[in-house]
């Protein structure tokens, strides 16, 4: 995870060096009037909150533990000509987004489905009574390309003012996990994690909306497809995923 990140901030790094380099060449030439505005390439970090829809009771989720980031890097391209204030942002990035599921509950593996599906249970059924737990995660992680259609309300400079953004975003999982942090009867601290499937589907969709400045922004996105696969997932779950939070565009 950590060198797709590295990965990422040094492909951005690479892109914004390329743009100021045009820029400077573009500012010692003459501009038409109603040049075409100075639209940067965008490194979007995006923290917030993972919930579920439609789940049942039994699926019961910690709100603030159960967590979202998402590093984007988009490209905006002015649409319906220079300055209608749109763009059209095309981006790739990862998307990570964690379940904490209440009553010291967590995902396993349902041996009567298959690998690729899981059942909702108590850790202490499976680690025993004599337990302290002190954390419980389940974790998502996603190749993602996002999509937006922004308005710019300032038509003559983008990297200002308000605006607004419709969207969505196509997901890949390439990995899930649990994560449970314990200590044992004899105090000392251990930590499990187990890298499966449990069921998600491989593909996400969804809808995104953004509003905000250049810099700092609101968004939320809204999944389209349920998040397990049908009939793997815990319970039966038809579940689908809401996220929400604020962003830093660090171009």
């Amino acid at each position: 995870m950590k060198k797709i990140y590295t990965f990422l901030l040094a492909f951005a790094l690479i892109q914004t060096a390329f743009a100021q380099d045009s820029l400077q060449i573009a500012k010692k030439s003459k501009s038409p009037v109603g040049g075409r505005p100075n639209i940067p390439s965008d490194l979007k970090f995006e923290f917030g909150f993972n919930q579920l829809n439609n789940r049942s009771e039994d699926m019961s989720i910690n709100f603030f533990a159960s967590r979202t980031f998402n590093v984007y890097y988009q490209y905006p391209v002015a649409i319906f000509g220079e300055a209608s204030g749109f763009t059209m942002d095309i981006g790739i990035g990862i998307g990570t987004d964690k379940y904490a599921f209440k009553d010291d509950q967590t995902l396993y593996n349902n041996p009567a489905l298959g690998p690729e599906s899981s059942v909702l249970k108590d850790i202490t059924d499976v680690l025993g009574d004599d337990i302290n737990i002190k954390k419980n995660v389940v974790a998502a992680n996603y190749f993602d390309i996002p999509i937006d259609i922004t308005y710019h309300f300032n038509k003559t400079n983008y990297t200002k003012g308000f605006q607004v953004s419709v969207g969505g975003k196509l997901g890949y999982l390439y990995e899930a996990h649990t994560k449970v942090r314990y200590e044992d009867s004899s105090d000392l601290k251990r930590q499990i994690k187990d890298s499966q499937n449990y069921g998600f589907e491989k593909f996400r969709y969804g809808i995104s909306v953004k509003a905000g400045s250049p810099g700092f922004y609101a968004w939320s996105y809204f999944g389209l497809n349920q998040v397990f696969q049908k009939g793997l997932g815990p319970n039966g779950s038809e579940a689908t995923q809401i996220n929400f939070g604020v962003a830093v565009n660090v171009f």
